[in-house]
């Protein structure tokens, strides 16, 4: 399960937890502008935007599970079990480009330089169930898309390609975005202000604590729990413009919605932890990120890397 979030200070940030039980063998990816991408619908893309993020890389093919294209626009997949859909590839409809969801966010990232071409670019698409390999079948995910101008989430569901304006820029996983959103109305009365007394007309309680303006603020890793804590943490947050305070703070923002080895137990003995946490500076093309082992920030900067070239450039590997 994952949490994504944006913030916008001087500059527009982007970037996720990614929580699950084991790795794949993450890199930090650099995909160039003429890397040549041969997508599944048949059309073939050898120009385009460059753009970073977290890649399981097979087959010199980088799986991408979050990343920013170098004109600010980032995209983030994240589990969507049981509700995500996916079409027959023979059920695409006249008019329609058919894109596999290991292509996705590359699809995207290359072809949409903004939020509003992307929007326009959405309209046009229906996810087919074609797998990377045999070992790689198709992830139920639904996806984050932003840039600095707004924010939408993205879901694959029987009815088709559902995009929604997203106005608290978070995504964690089930149920669908729009109960997420309801949801939120069952947490209208939370402040990060002392409460108001409203127990009884005449009567009073002392407030015994700072805080108490967040009471029932939920503390759970249930994506749905993760979804409200991550909205009012990110939506109340203050910070500076620097990129030291912007970065820092938005680690701080995933921070409230992290894993902890021990506490979501699953199968077989095994936990799921936050593998690591990302944060990319979409305006700079600064990707930065932390792991459960490690939580000192570094910085991969994609523009120290050759972005006219043909290969893709692995900038660290988890």
């Amino acid at each position: 399960m994952c949490t994504a979030i944006t913030y916008q200070t001087h500059d527009f940030y982007f970037g996720r937890n990614l929580d699950y039980e084991f790795s794949y063998g993450e890199s930090v990816a650099v995909t160039p502008r003429r890397y040549p991408f041969s997508f599944t619908n048949g059309k073939k893309c050898t120009s385009h935007a460059a753009f970073i993020g977290m890649a399981h890389v097979e087959n010199e093919f980088p799986l991408y599970y979050d990343a920013v294209n170098e004109y600010g626009l980032g995209m983030a997949g994240l589990n969507f079990p049981n509700n995500a859909h996916y079409f027959a590839p023979e059920q695409v409809k006249s008019g329609e480009q058919a894109v596999a969801a290991f292509e996705f966010i590359p699809y995207i990232l290359c072809t949409c330089r903004t939020l509003t071409e992307a929007r326009a670019l959405l309209s046009q698409v229906r996810l087919v169930n074609l797998p990377f390999s045999p070992k790689l079948p198709p992830s139920p995910l639904h996806y984050l898309l932003a840039d600095k101008t707004g924010c939408l989430a993205i879901e694959p569901v029987k009815e088709g390609l559902m995009v929604y304006e997203n106005p608290v820029g978070v995504l964690t996983n089930n149920p669908p975005f729009p109960m997420q959103l309801v949801n939120l109305a069952n947490y209208s009365s939370l402040s990060r202000k002392d409460p108001v007394p409203r127990f009884a007309d005449g009567f009073a309680p002392t407030l015994y604590s700072r805080g108490m303006g967040g009471i029932g603020l939920p503390g759970d890793v249930s994506s749905m729990s993760r979804f409200v804590r991550a909205a009012f943490v990110r939506m109340n947050s203050v910070s500076g413009d620097s990129e030291n305070e912007s970065v820092h703070q938005f680690f701080h923002i995933l921070g409230a919605v992290e894993q902890v080895r021990g506490e979501c137990e699953l199968a077989d003995g095994k936990f799921e932890i936050t593998i690591y946490s990302s944060c990319c500076n979409a305006d700079k093309g600064i990707y930065y990120y932390t792991t459960y082992e490690d939580r000192s920030i570094r910085a991969c900067d994609m523009h120290a890397s050759e972005l006219d070239g043909t290969v893709l450039c692995r900038m660290a590997e988890l």
